[in-house]
């Protein structure tokens, strides 16, 4: 099983424009959708469509209509009872697509509700390979709460693989910690990667893009060299780049016209790690979550992709180190 968290849950709620974004006019809408969201559970809800056994575990309120979204997809969940409702996190997206997010601030949690989740993880952890914490920190917690939950998880359950997909403040405290509380796996895309090792994210786009990896892998490696097992940095449209202990495999995937880039970090991700569980060579767990991402990119809002939508002729696999 793969267990993930999301302390930050939300409804996604998509819009499709029929013409391009002007700011202060009147718009009409070409679609318009809702779907349960947050990072971890992506991850979880393209495993299940996967059919591999997940969890993810999350706060919500009893009545919360984001809990009724998730039913809709059959996901098992597990949760913490909290007063206020999930938040909801707007996408827009225009013809070419172009998305601008708006999110929500998420709902607070309070001392006894961190607790619980911590405890509601232990209680399934046991259980899983990997453990994926997942998403912004909502409002009440430290900034370092990843940090504190993967020192408390690992020195009662030493051997779980531990993945951590986060960004902003969150992100830069968990590295702060990497020392004393090192996920196995971090999947930064190019800006956090820019934020983690102080390099401007334009300038490493700018390189991906024209073909030269060198300070990409150069700024993996500094993150290997305090501790960390995997680094996945995801580069857009430029692929993705996989560090691996002393090895690295890059991935580039033919080009497609974006329908929604929603969730696309999030089913490469799960692609990985279901690469990871069924014992993938790293090529092949990084072509597997390259493929994943491509088909997020092309399925409108935050919709998961299947394997039936997969297409691993578009992926290609180079080892660079």
């Amino acid at each position: 099983m793969i267990l993930t968290f999301t302390p930050n849950p939300s409804i996604d709620r998509s819009l499709e424009l029929s013409a391009p974004l002007q700011r202060g006019a009147v718009q009409r809408l070409r679609d318009s959708q809702r779907a349960a969201g947050g990072k971890g559970i992506n991850v979880a809800h393209t495993l299940h469509l996967a059919g591999y056994p997940t969890l993810a575990v999350l706060p919500a309120r009893e009545d919360d209509p984001m809990l009724r979204l998730i039913d809709l997809t059959g996901l098992p969940y597990s949760r913490v009872d909290i007063p206020d409702l999930a938040r909801i996190n707007t996408t827009v997206t225009e013809p070419d697509g172009t998305t601008t997010k708006l999110n929500g601030p998420g709902a607070r949690l309070d001392a006894s509700a961190q607790d619980e989740l911590f405890e509601q993880l232990l209680r399934h952890a046991p259980l899983a390979q990997w453990l994926v914490m997942a998403g912004s920190l909502p409002p009440g917690v430290p900034l370092d709460w990843y940090s504190q939950l993967i020192r408390r998880v690992h020195s009662i359950l030493p051997e779980i693989k531990i993945a951590v997909d986060t960004s902003d403040r969150p992100l830069l405290e968990l590295a702060r910690s990497f020392s004393v509380a090192t996920p196995d796996l971090i999947k930064p895309n190019v800006m956090e990667l820019g934020q983690l090792c102080g390099i401007d994210s334009q300038y490493l786009e700018s390189q991906a893009a024209a073909g030269d990896l060198s300070q990409v892998l150069a700024a993996t490696q500094r993150l290997m060299a305090q501790g960390l097992r995997e680094v996945l940095v995801t580069l857009g449209p430029a692929g993705a780049l996989l560090v691996n202990g002393s090895a690295a495999w890059y991935a580039t995937v033919d080009a497609v016209r974006p329908v929604s880039t929603v969730g696309a970090g999030d089913a490469l991700l799960a692609g990985y790690l279901l690469g990871r569980v069924q014992d993938q060579s790293p090529a092949d767990a990084l072509a597997q979550a390259v493929a994943y991402g491509r088909a997020a990119v092309e399925l409108p809002g935050t919709t998961m992709p299947s394997p039936e939508h997969l297409s691993f002729s578009a992926v290609r696999v180079t080892q660079v180190v």
